[in-house]
């Protein structure tokens, strides 16, 4: 990789390192109580492995909040592509703030 896509990628890359530094530190602590899977770790890394991290951390603040005693559960994938409408300045719209896996 040159220059360019190793400082574009630095956001991405803090990102994921937050969410490392939750599994190894926190998550044991709290133990095993995600309602979906794959578990929200996973699902943030993956969505902004997949999307960046402004656009992946809106996903996975979405399913956070999606993941409380009177919200969702079962399996809930991050979907393959931006959903429709989502921009940079409208950052609600990436996320899906109700239901599980509309595809």
């Amino acid at each position: 990789m040159d220059c360019a896509t190793t400082a574009r990628r630095l956001p991405r890359n803090f990102g994921r390192a937050l969410i490392w530094i939750y599994r190894h530190t926190l998550s044991p602590l709290v133990g095993y109580n995600c309602r979906h899977l794959p578990t929200c770790s996973v699902y943030g890394d993956e969505a902004i492995e997949r999307f960046g991290l402004w656009a992946g951390g809106w996903m996975t603040l979405a399913r956070l909040l999606r993941c409380q005693p009177w919200g969702t559960s079962g399996i809930d994938n991050v979907p393959a592509v931006k959903p429709p409408g989502a921009q940079w300045y409208l950052p609600w719209r990436y996320g899906r703030w109700r239901g599980v896996n509309d595809t």
